[in-house]
């Protein structure tokens, strides 16, 4: 059986590719520092192991990594205000951990990394969908820290053939996302004020569009990352291909809660922020073998089903 090590596997994304590998049959290792992970997102089990520590601590990965077949890099400062706040200190976790999950690959004879890259390294390009191979306009020390870390995988790959795979994630959402930071991802903070009967800020016009992902298509784009031959040093778009703008997001929520009184708030856009989101993800579907299962209504309504428990 795999072994497989996953940074970050304490929080939203990385606690669903846990509990997939466990029930797979894969022996796991969870890096973790909970700063935004959570215990009670992992559950006991005789193949898992947990260990608090920080990605950004050299010793630490290189240590976990010996007999890992896999290791999933999750762990990130994945607020864009966090970033800016603190560039400096956001950067010693989302580039230098990744070089040095990397590094430790590269020692321990990893088989694949499999990178949480992110959409946000298009940034406010007006062409839409976005494509793998276009330009790319990083707006946010977090955004620059992701598409280092993609470039960095790539070098990896070509110069010490460490199996790299990035997966540029869009905007994912689903159960165990914290709607408690006002950062957190829209959905998780719509529905949370929704179920209170409170009406949501939304910053800017709510025009602006995104492409909504459920977290269970982001765990199978992973294990495909991890298991598909041939795919050292890609990048694939994870996403939907649909678009769907934060006032329509909003009525949806309202809708399964019963509430379409509700009447959001509007707020001057935040810094970083962009405008539209859409992405093709025709090389995921021919190249990775991969294609999302659960659409936007569907995935809401899975998920406030599973909250309203």
């Amino acid at each position: 059986m795999m072994k497989a090590l996953v940074t970050g596997g304490a929080g939203f994304i990385g606690s669903h590719i846990v509990d997939r590998l466990l029930t797979d049959g894969a022996e796991v290792v969870v890096l973790d520092n909970f700063s935004t992970g959570k215990r009670g997102n992992l559950s006991a089990h005789d193949k898992l192991k947990i260990v608090e520590g920080d990605v950004g601590d050299a010793a630490t990965v290189n240590r976990l990594a010996q007999g890992v077949a896999w290791i999933f890099h999750q762990a990130a400062v994945a607020s864009v205000p966090a970033t800016i706040d603190d560039p400096v200190g956001s950067h010693q976790t989302n580039y230098v951990g990744t070089l040095n999950v990397l590094e430790a690959a590269r020692k321990q004879g990893v088989s694949r990394v499999m990178f949480a890259a992110s959409a946000a390294a298009y940034g406010d390009l007006p062409e839409i969908p976005k494509t793998e191979t276009m330009a790319v306009k990083p707006l946010s020390p977090y955004a620059v820290d992701k598409l280092a870390s993609e470039y960095i995988c790539r070098v990896y790959y070509q110069l010490f053939g460490v199996e790299t795979v990035c997966l540029r994630y869009f905007n994912v959402f689903g159960p165990r996302q914290d709607p408690s930071s006002p950062y957190s991802g829209v959905i998780s903070v719509f529905t949370d004020r929704v179920s209170r009967g409170e009406a949501p800020t939304i910053f800017g016009d709510g025009e602006q569009t995104r492409d909504f992902v459920f977290v269970a298509d982001v765990v199978e784009a992973n294990i495909k990352a991890a298991t598909v031959a041939g795919i050292g040093g890609e990048t694939f778009n994870i996403a939907t291909h649909h678009q769907t703008s934060l006032n329509e997001l909003l009525r949806q929520v309202c809708r399964i809660y019963g509430q379409d009184n509700l009447t959001a708030g509007y707020a001057e856009p935040r810094a970083g922020d962009i405008k539209h989101s859409l992405a093709d993800i025709g090389k995921a579907k021919s190249v990775l073998q991969w294609q999302p299962q659960t659409d936007l209504a569907r995935g809401l309504e899975v998920l406030i089903a599973q909250l309203k428990t």
